[in-house]
């Protein structure tokens, strides 16, 4: 393999900052821009750890950008959407990369790191129409036999697709595939990493696209990837991600969820039954009865068990289950056996031991009911056993920061005002200094946008506290009231799929109004529809909270009927605030003021994107004016809107608005 390319820092960050700015219409230079370029050269320098808080507006993208092509050798960004993955792939990069090469001597090379599920494995898919009765691809037949979907079938037309594109890709990225294939399809064609016999057992290695992927961001100069795939090379040893100096961590205000994410395990009936089928070839008849039994078990133990966290002991029915399925793929892997040079299969092979391990590791880590996990059982229709760390900062901290520079960024990255809470989270120290600590300093550039005057924040005060899920009567009238004064063009978040029907409900009944609800159609579609529609609404849940961007004036008004508090039966959530008030704190105080808090602030958020945008955010819940000591805290963790509660001065705003 060439050696690594490496580069001559001959020009600093700002000079390349300026030649990006430089490239995009209309650019201009931002100071809050050339503050977080020349922080993270700087920290680049000295080696400290760096949290920036960029507001919309800023530019980060940019201004990350610029600093990360001085640094010699690779740099990582890492990031929670395919948003902005795609952003930075499909038009930063290669904007940017143009924008610099007069002065770096060379076009810089980027590439995209995904986890190798998402690219067609050419094992896996030489062995399609060999899969498994019971995984989808098989129909029963007349005769009481099993029958090949083939041609005539949905998932036998896309397989046969599939294997005509893997002939021509170069990448084998599932992303490239136009038009795409349902989940179903493509599990039957890729291989998760933990299933994987490795490239050099696998007869197809030397073409392997997961492999060509990992290479190509080996000789990379910027190296895109996802908090996932980020999350899953700490607790693998940090192998899969090339070695770099500098680290990018864009909507760092996801990666602790990631993190938990990645460390969660769960078992299901389902699951097992797999497990076991994909065994069985290996196995003698009463090893796989074993397994067979196990996922009974497992199945009795779910039904006697209430659904939500487990809170003392595991149940009886819980703990007869698992050790059940330790002791079953205990005797599976032993039967099993390692994989030779020889094997005969040895892809179909390590995907049963894969399979058998992770039940195993899951059993395993159940029974022994230790202080650092929460176990839960999940709600219905989907039954299922859960564990997950309690905290993943230590996680984070022991597996994060060594041999590289992190630059955590967001725009959502302090509280009240505060870094202390997130730079708590992603497993930093916290002294008694304000934002800073040994090895890591903090920066908040602030936002272009001027808030006070492009913005009111209107908190409905005289509303009475929220009690029962749902929309109150009177937090309908009041959305009906704010709705009607600016005649659409408004996006309501809501806590539940409960209330935001209700209020669809409401506002179809009592306006002409085009009503939108998350759900109808899907995402994209209906924020299209609302972005071109000005006398429309867009309503929906959480995932809306982040995902939306309109700028302009399709979107004016913001509405959210209560504060994002977690739950109460979110399990983790839950977990982790006793577990702060054990210790004699406040683990209302501690948890889910610091969740509501980034949640609220990224809801405000969808409001002003643009410089020119002008609007009102409404806050439904008048605990925001009300509650003490909370209340002004998210005020704080907010931008800094023009603030009242005075409803007459906010309607009189929206039909002024109304009219332009």
């Amino acid at each position: 393999m060439p050696p690594k390319k490496t580069r001559t820092p001959s020009h600093s960050a700002l000079e390349l900052l300026a030649a990006a700015v430089g490239s995009v219409p209309g650019g201009a230079t931002r100071p809050g821009q050339q503050a977080m370029a020349q922080a993270i050269a700087d920290a680049v320098e000295s080696g400290d750890h760096l949290l920036v808080q960029a507001g919309t507006g800023t530019g980060k993208s940019l201004a990350y950008l610029a600093p990360a092509l001085v640094v010699d050798g690779p740099v990582v960004i890492s990031t929670a959407t395919l948003a902005l993955q795609a952003q930075l792939v499909d038009k930063d990069l290669p904007r940017i990369g143009k924008a610099v090469a007069p002065l770096l001597g060379r076009e810089p090379t980027f590439a995209l790191l995904k986890g190798r599920h998402h690219y067609v494995c050419m094992a896996k898919l030489e062995h399609s129409d060999e899969a498994d009765p019971q995984d989808s691809l098989f129909d029963a037949g007349g005769g009481g036999g099993t029958k090949w979907l083939g041609e005539a079938g949905r998932l036998g037309k896309q397989i046969t697709r599939i294997r005509d594109w893997a002939m021509e890709t170069d990448t084998g990225d599932r992303d490239e595939l136009d038009p795409g294939v349902d989940d179903t399809a493509w599990r039957m064609v890729s291989t998760p990493a933990r299933e994987c016999v490795g490239a050099a057992r696998c007869a197809y290695g030397p073409d392997c696209f997961a492999e060509l992927s990992r290479a190509r961001a080996r000789e990379a100069d910027i190296v895109v990837t996802n908090h996932s795939l980020l999350s899953v090379d700490m607790m693998a040893g940090r192998h899969i991600v090339p070695e770099h100096k500098l680290l990018i961590i864009d909507e760092a205000h996801e990666l602790a969820d990631r993190v938990s994410s990645a460390a969660q395990a769960e078992l299901t009936p389902d699951a097992v039954d797999r497990t076991a089928r994909a065994a069985r070839t290996f196995l003698e008849g009463e090893e796989y009865q074993a397994l067979v039994e196990g996922a009974d078990a497992l199945t009795v133990g779910l039904a006697e068990t209430p659904a939500g966290r487990i809170t003392g002991p595991l149940p009886q029915a819980i703990v007869e289950a698992c050790t059940l399925l330790d002791g079953a793929t205990r005797r599976a892997l032993s039967r099993i056996g390692e994989i030779k040079a020889d094997d005969p299969d040895p892809v179909r092979k390590q995907q049963a031991k894969a399979l058998l391990d992770e039940v195993s590791k899951t059993s395993q880590r159940l029974l022994e009911d230790n202080d650092h996990d929460v176990a839960w059982i999940e709600q219905e229709p989907r039954r299922a056993l859960v564990v997950a760390p309690l905290s993943v900062a230590g996680l984070l901290s022991e597996n994060l920061y060594d041999e590289r520079t992190v630059v955590a960024t967001s725009a959502t990255l302090t509280l009240g005002g505060r870094f202390d809470t997130v730079a708590r989270s992603l497993g930093l120290p916290v002294s008694d200094k304000p934002n800073q600590a040994d090895g890591w300093t903090s920066l908040d550039v602030g936002s272009p946008f001027d808030y006070p005057k492009q913005g009111i924040l209107y908190v409905a005060a005289h509303l009475p506290r929220p009690a029962a899920s749902g929309l109150p009567d009177a937090a309908g009238a009041e959305l009906l009231a704010l709705v009607q004064a600016l005649g659409g063009r408004t996006l309501g978040l809501f806590s539940s799929k409960k209330a935001a029907t209700q209020a669809a409900e409401l506002l179809r009944a009592k306006t002409d109004l085009t009503v939108l609800l998350q759900g109808d159609e899907t995402l994209p579609l209906l924020v299209r529809k609302f972005r071109e529609d000005r006398n429309s609404c867009l309503l929906g849940v959480m995932s809306l909270w982040q995902g939306v961007d309109v700028p302009g004036d399709a979107c004016q008004l913001v509405v959210i009927d209560r504060l994002p508090f977690p739950r109460p039966d979110e399990p983790l959530a839950a977990a982790r605030s006793a577990a702060v008030d054990a210790t004699g704190g406040s683990g209302f105080a501690s948890v889910s003021v610091p969740i509501a808090a980034i949640r609220l602030a990224q809801g405000v958020g969808r409001l002003i994107r643009t410089s020119s945008d002008k609007g009102v955010v409404a806050v439904l819940d008048s605990r925001l004016e009300t509650a003490r000591g909370y209340g002004a805290f998210l005020r704080a963790s907010l931008p800094p809107f023009w603030y009242t509660t005075k409803q007459e001065v906010v309607l009189n705003s929206l039909r002024r608005l109304s009219q332009t």
